[in-house]
């Protein structure tokens, strides 16, 4: 039995075509970056294979022919969710995998293109599963709030984060997640639902579960029930506090842009 068949409930969220899923990739240097890529698929031809279609993802693709470690979050509407590593193993131009996801729903009726080709992984390992309560979600997002002025003065050097970005890291009703370099150098990514905006250049999150260590590279997404997302990459100043260093909108005009 497989990898994927051993986990309850993973493969039936991974064949979701709209289920939130992240991608975690990494520089040759190592600084980590995470989006969602809602296209991830279980391949049903060979065991614990995953592809997607190379749709929007800029970063992502050149992490990859840097560095071909990975780590993937799925998260489900009711916030049941899974964590996985993997390698990326290539992209194919044509076959199974670019025909399935050249005719998904998803990428068939965008305004831009289609795909160019489907990225092909290896997961390596299951690290996890976690289901989050409404509750909870609520009380970690107050508790985050209330140390956002302490956060906001330890990361008073990041760069100023845009309105827009703030807006919707702000948002409780919103999947959000940190990324950073794991064991072995793999990706780790972790849900952060309460992360939201602390100052002008900087985040916070209530501090709980696996965490980076002090002074790391981080990444952190959001993405809104309205398919809107941003990337906040900085450094972990630990207590939960992350200093912004770089923003990036995931989204048209230019999906991948600097905004900061």
């Amino acid at each position: 039995m497989s990898l994927l068949q051993q986990t309850p409930g993973l493969l039936e969220a991974l064949r979701g075509a709209m289920t939130p899923k992240f991608l975690a990739t990494r520089s040759a240097a190592g600084v980590p970056n995470v989006v969602p890529v809602v296209s991830l698929l279980p391949a049903e031809d060979r065991p614990d294979t995953l592809f997607f279609g190379n749709f929007l993802l800029r970063k992502s693709i050149r992490n990859l022919q840097e560095d071909p470690r990975v780590g993937i979050l799925v998260m489900t509407q009711d916030l049941r969710g899974w964590v996985l590593t993997g390698d990326f193993q290539g992209f194919e131009v044509s076959g199974p995998y670019y025909d399935q996801q050249m005719a998904s729903p998803l990428l068939r009726y965008n305004a831009y293109t289609g795909i160019r080709n489907a990225g092909v992984i290896a997961v390596r390992a299951v690290e996890g599963s976690f289901r989050l309560a409404q509750l909870a979600v609520a009380r970690d997002f107050l508790l985050a709030r209330l140390r956002a002025g302490q956060a906001a003065r330890a990361a008073a050097g990041g760069v100023a984060v845009p309105l827009p970005a703030q807006r919707e890291f702000g948002r409780m009703a919103a999947l959000k997640v940190l990324a950073w370099l794991g064991e072995g150098g793999y990706p780790a990514v972790a849900p952060a639902l309460s992360l939201q905006p602390a100052g002008a250049g900087g985040l916070v999150c209530r501090a709980k579960g696996r965490l980076p260590a002090t002074g790391a590279p981080v990444a952190a997404n959001v993405l809104t029930l309205d398919a809107i997302s941003y990337q906040a990459k900085g450094r972990w100043l630990g207590q939960g506090a992350i200093e912004v260093q770089e923003v990036y909108a995931g989204g048209p005009p230019i999906p991948g842009a600097r905004v900061a």
